[in-house]
């Protein structure tokens, strides 16, 4: 086997130098490699069409789909959450006062200032973007009722620092919030305090 081996490289280095060989090999290796490399690029993607066949008449038309009118599919498109004032439970007590009395002054006060965006909401001073936070609410219905600046900034700031900043809520904390989210409300109303 090594004989006809040898007698093959000897009868290929008679007709090609072994230099210009060695280029030649050199050279489609890394033709093979940019081929390789690049494959998807130089295949081609798409066959040639086929001409395509008629079917036959026999075939059941397809269902047309009822369009609904403009205004039903406009209504659909545009559906904005609703935000309650005020929550009040079924025996007429409020949510945040019920939380309060059972010692859970952390979640009354995040409930006592969803009360007010809620109020905000309802009389059209800030819009109904679920998203916002507790900063960018306040700010908008500064915007709109500066009167309602102070206050609702010091409701923001107190939620913030219980929520945010792990600080433990304590009574003082909750009637805070409360005659804050009250001013809040008389200004919103209209009422001077």
């Amino acid at each position: 086997m090594t004989r006809v081996w040898d007698e093959f490289a000897a009868a290929v280095f008679d007709v090609v130098p072994p230099q210009v060989l060695l280029l030649l090999l050199l050279a489609i290796a890394g033709l093979t490699g940019a081929l390789w490399y690049w494959y998807p690029a130089w295949v081609p993607t798409r066959l040639p069409r086929m001409p395509r066949l008629r079917m036959p008449r026999w075939r059941l038309p397809r269902r047309r789909r009822t369009r609904k009118p403009k205004a039903a599919r406009k209504a659909k498109t545009k559906v904005e959450p609703v935000f309650a004032p005020t929550v009040v439970l079924a025996d007429g007590t409020l949510l945040a006062d019920r939380l309060a009395a059972e010692g859970r002054y952390a979640e009354a006060i995040r409930q006592r200032l969803r009360d007010v965006v809620g109020d905000l909401t309802a009389a059209g001073v800030v819009a109904p973007l679920p998203g916002n936070t507790a900063a960018e609410v306040a700010a908008a219905a500064a915007a709109q009722r500066p009167a309602v600046a102070g206050s609702l900034a010091g409701a923001t700031d107190l939620f913030s620092e219980i929520w945010y900043g792990n600080r433990p809520a304590l009574p003082a904390h909750d009637e805070r919030m409360r005659a804050l989210t009250g001013d809040v409300r008389m200004r919103i109303r209209g009422v001077p305090s």
